[in-house]
């Protein structure tokens, strides 16, 4: 009897182990827009996690990319409407707009599909966890950065986005913020525009013309420096710091006009969002924290060409 039972006990064992090797997951990834390189860099980052991941447990993970040709937040609602409908184990989305994604985002979960946010977070939502950069503390070292280049003294302008998107607005709260540790820098003010590169560019060269004291900028967004020739300033008269550290942009290192570029960890967004997920649904383990902080990564004259062989295996060939 005892070796009966002690055979049962071996055969639900490999059962259950074959059971959990044949799991298979599709986790749905939703960035705010096809073309920009940022989220290309985070799918990529999905699909090296599910490939890692996957051979780690045993299991399958598939990435499932839901996201719209350009920015429109009805349409990442209606791709996780979809995903939902799809069978999806789990999802993982950049916010264009709060709230309008908030109602689809809490849907999802009443359905029992356990949503992740990255980049761009819905904070009201039942989102589990958000992976990104802490907005204030963004804006913050920007201006620390660009202080330090500026030499403690100067005339600041802030170039700002988009003037309805929760995220800048508190990185323009962090810049303001830091300014007054330095009594010898002054802020002009912040300018929005269209998040285009070619409206940001015209944005800079408008400012420029009518404050011509301007000595320094600091750029929450990397959008001007998207294009060729957006700064017009010889090289160094003018500081600038910029968060982001997109291909186009570090020529802007190189040349001298950008004195530091802050980059935001856009592989690990798909990366960690798909560990996030799969952490939840196979090995039901939660995040130590809603919130997962990421941090920014300094690039300089000093690394900008090490860093730059990273959008070598981001970007798809």
């Amino acid at each position: 009897m005892r070796k009966r039972f002690l055979a049962l006990t071996i055969l639900f064992g490999l059962l259950a182990s074959t059971q959990a090797q044949n799991k298979s997951y599709t986790i749905g990834l939703v960035a705010k827009s096809q073309g920009n390189p940022v989220f290309q860099a985070a799918r990529v980052g999905a699909l090296d996690a599910a490939k890692e991941l996957g051979q780690k447990y045993g299991i399958s993970i598939k990435i499932d990319w839901r996201t719209p040709n350009e920015e429109d937040a009805q349409k990442q609602a209606d791709a996780i409407e979809q995903l939902v409908l799809a069978g999806a184990s789990g999802i993982a989305v950049s916010c264009s707009d709060a709230n309008k994604l908030t109602d689809a985002i809490n849907a999802a979960v009443k359905n029992g599909v356990p949503v992740a946010t990255f980049d761009s977070d819905a904070p009201a939502s039942k989102r589990f966890v958000t992976f990104g950069v802490d907005d204030v503390q963004c804006g913050e070292q920007v201006m620390n950065e660009l202080a330090k280049a500026m030499g403690g003294k100067g005339v600041v302008a802030i170039l700002a986005g988009n003037q309805n998107a929760p995220n800048l607005q508190k990185r323009v709260q962090g810049v303001k913020s830091a300014a007054k540790k330095y009594p010898g820098i002054k802020i002009r003010d912040a300018y929005y525009h269209k998040e285009t590169p070619q409206d940001a560019a015209a944005k800079v060269e408008m400012v420029m013309q009518a404050n011509p004291e301007i000595t320094g900028w600091a750029m929450i967004g990397g959008w001007p420096l998207f294009t060729d020739n957006a700064l017009k300033w010889p090289a160094g008269s003018v500081k600038c710091v910029s968060v982001d550290a997109l291909p186009a942009q570090l020529a802007y290192v190189r040349s001298g006009h950008v004195q530091m570029l802050l980059a935001q960890q856009v592989y690990e967004w798909g990366y960690r969002s798909t560990e996030h997920l799969i952490n939840k649904i196979h090995l039901k383990k939660e995040p130590a924290a809603v919130r997962d902080i990421s941090q920014l990564v300094p690039v300089t004259k000093a690394n900008v060409d090490e860093f730059a062989k990273n959008w070598d295996k981001w970007l798809p060939k």
